[in-house]
């Protein structure tokens, strides 16, 4: 089955902010981006819906989301209007920083493209493994963390969602379904504009 396109930039952008902003404003790229992975993984397992709705891949370091990681090293030159380049600070090395810390006074305020379940799963992934450096997260992620990444041997794999979602619990029919669910909400979302 085919991936649905489900990737927002202004809702991945605000995701990252609410990591960031829980950071004190500065993360390693590679942390963010297992941070960012954990809680897509999570929301789509609660909820069946995703909170950036990115490409999910296997690379050597692990899962990552696709076109995060592109804007993450440098495509948000074209970003879109409340995108990553209003939220995000150009990449520093090895860090990604908010462009601006006190546009956030608290999540609920200020990442308005995010709902309460976002927030909730974004607040529930930065407890469970905010402490945790970003090679510990590398291996979190490659043994127990997440069963559904393979290793690509130095190159990249898409990682089929009813592999994830049969790794997340979801029986036979709840893998169509939710496939099917997303499929539909990416056909809405185009056709919405």
């Amino acid at each position: 089955m085919s991936y649905p396109t489900l990737f927002n930039e202004r809702r991945t952008a605000q995701a990252a902010a609410f990591l960031l902003h829980q950071a004190g404003g500065r993360l390693p790229l590679l942390k963010l981006m297992k941070l960012m992975y954990l809680a897509e993984r999570e929301s789509l397992k609660r909820y069946g819906e995703p909170i950036s709705g990115d490409k999910l891949v296997s690379m050597p370091k692990g899962p990552v989301l696709s076109n995060t990681l592109n804007l993450m090293n440098g495509a948000a030159d074209e970003s879109v209007r409340g995108g990553w380049a209003d939220w995000i600070e150009g990449r520093a090395g090895y860090d990604i920083a908010l462009r601006d810390p006190s546009m956030i006074r608290t999540p609920q305020q200020d990442l308005l493209e995010l709902s309460a379940g976002d927030l909730s799963v974004l607040g529930d992934t930065w407890a469970k493994f905010g402490h945790m450096e970003k090679f510990e997260l590398v291996r979190y992620t490659h043994t127990q963390g997440c069963p559904e990444w393979e290793d690509p041997h130095g190159s990249s794999r898409p990682i089929p969602m009813g592999r994830l979602f049969r790794e997340l619990g979801y029986s036979d029919v709840g893998v169509r379904s939710a496939i099917t669910h997303l499929n539909e909400q990416a056909i809405l979302n185009s056709t919405l504009g």
